[in-house]
């Protein structure tokens, strides 16, 4: 680990996003799963939220590479689930689908506790996520398309969330909870040591300002 290494990943690290996330539910191509993923990281969320009962997209989080190890996912067993914790964590729920009654995706306020819920490639999102929504968004269209596929409209409403997080100062300061930056930080930048600690149910040793270790966590093992 380089001292420039561990400082770019500080700098990105104090930008992240602990109150934007997004709920996927039963998105299954791999190529729209990478791309809204990598989104994310782009944009500067920390952790997002997943309903794939057949598996998919913890598969292939797991799986792939890139930008899957720089943001967390959480997989629900169902949608239910997915809005009882979400609810409990004081979310507020923005729908993307195109419903005669959404509001244009642009004039949304995403500055608070916001979770962008999205619908599998064909169908959308169930009613029931559409219920549950405190507010539902569309991305106009003003071809003969209906919609654009998830990952681009993904991409849309985020960057919108981005610019409004920006202006209100919102990337300015680290707004991580201590222990979750300092973790989080540790896994970055030793992630196959980190692996092993939480295996054998080890802590995570303190970084020095340039990223070495303090000590060697494993040395005893």
């Amino acid at each position: 680990m380089t001292p420039d290494r561990f400082n770019k990943l500080k700098t990105v690290l104090d930008r992240r996003q602990p109150d934007l996330t997004i709920l996927a539910e039963d998105v299954h191509k791999s190529h729209n799963i990478a791309a809204v993923i990598r989104t994310c990281d782009a944009v500067g969320v920390q952790q997002i939220h997943a309903v794939s009962p057949a598996g998919q997209m913890r598969r292939h989080h797991m799986v792939s590479g890139g930008s899957r190890r720089w943001v967390n996912m959480i997989v629900h067993e169902d949608v239910s689930t997915a809005i009882t914790v979400l609810r409990s964590e004081g979310w507020r729920l923005v729908a993307a689908h195109p419903t005669n009654t959404a509001n244009d995706y642009r004039a949304v306020d995403y500055t608070g506790k916001t979770a962008l819920l999205l619908g599998a490639e064909l169908e959308g999102l169930t009613p029931q996520l559409i219920e549950a929504a405190d507010e539902v968004v569309t991305i106009p269209m003003e071809g003969m398309v209906a919609s654009l596929n998830i990952s681009v409209a993904a991409a849309l409403i985020l960057y919108e969330a981005q610019r409004q997080r920006s202006k209100a100062g919102l990337y300015q300061n680290s707004r991580l909870p201590r222990e979750e930056y300092n973790a989080t930080l540790f896994e970055w930048a030793y992630p196959k040591i980190a692996e092993r600690c939480r295996d054998r149910g080890i802590r995570y040793p303190k970084l020095t300002n340039d990223g070495s270790l303090t000590e060697n966590p494993l040395k005893n093992q």
